[in-house]
C-alpha cells in the first residue's frame, strides 16, 4: 500500500515537472501574433511565451470589441440619452437651446440643442457600450483604440463639445433674449384682449 501511494506520488511529481520544463523551454521563442480568426489561435497561445513584448508587437483587436469612446459631436444632437442611461455616470452633457434650427446630421435629424458641455470620463467607464445602443443618430461609438496610459487621472476626460466660454455664452444670451421677446408679446397680447372686453 505505501508502495503504491510512492509509486503515485511521483508519478504525479514526474508530470507536473514535465509540463513544467515544456513551458519553461517553451517560453524562449516570441510568441506568434495571429489573427483572432485563425484556426490555431488558441492553439499559439499554449506555444512560446504567455505574453507578447508589447508594444512592439499587438495583438489584434476584434471586430466587436469595446474600446474607447468617440463622438462625432457634429451629429450629435443633444438628446442626453446617453448620459441618462450610463450607468456610471461617467458622461456629461449641457445643452442650450437654439433660437432656431441650427443644421442638420449625417442622418437627416434637425439639430436644435448647441452641446455646451459633451466630457466622457473614460476612468469610469465600464465599456457597456449602452450609450451606442440608444444613440438616435449614432454620433457615439466605440472605437479600437485601447491604450490610453496617462500620467494625470484628469486626462482621461475626452471633452467633445467644440464650443469656447465667449460662444456658449452669446447663444444663452440670444435665447434668453428671445424668451423675453415671446414674454413681452404674450403679456401684450393678453392685455389686448383684456381692453377688448372692457
Amino acid at each position: 500500500m505505501l508502495l503504491k501511494k510512492t509509486y503515485n506520488a511521483l508519478a504525479t511529481a514526474s508530470k507536473g515537472m514535465v509540463l513544467t520544463l515544456r513551458h519553461m523551454f517553451a517560453s524562449r521563442k516570441d510568441r506568434q501574433v495571429g489573427s483572432v480568426k485563425s484556426d490555431n489561435y488558441f492553439k499559439r497561445l499554449e506555444e512560446g511565451t504567455n505574453t507578447i513584448q508589447y508594444p512592439k508587437q499587438q495583438l489584434p483587436v476584434p471586430e466587436v470589441g469595446r474600446y474607447q469612446l468617440d463622438v462625432e459631436i457634429d451629429d450629435c444632437i443633444v438628446c442626453d440619452l446617453c448620459a441618462k442611461i450610463c450607468p456610471v455616470d461617467c458622461i456629461a452633457i449641457e445643452s442650450i437651446k437654439a433660437t432656431q434650427a441650427i443644421g442638420q446630421t449625417s442622418d437627416g435629424s434637425t439639430k436644435r440643442l448647441y452641446a455646451a458641455k459633451f466630457d466622457i470620463d473614460m476612468a469610469k467607464c465600464l465599456y457597456c457600450g449602452l450609450c451606442t445602443v440608444v444613440c438616435p443618430t449614432e454620433c457615439i461609438t466605440m472605437t479600437n483604440q485601447y491604450d490610453r496610459s496617462v500620467y494625470q487621472l484628469g486626462d482621461l476626460t475626452y471633452h467633445f463639445s467644440d464650443m469656447d466660454q465667449e460662444l456658449i455664452d452669446e447663444k444663452k444670451k440670444e435665447f434668453e433674449l428671445q424668451q423675453a421677446e415671446k414674454q413681452a408679446a404674450k403679456a401684450a397680447a393678453l392685455k389686448a384682449k383684456e381692453e377688448g372686453k372692457a
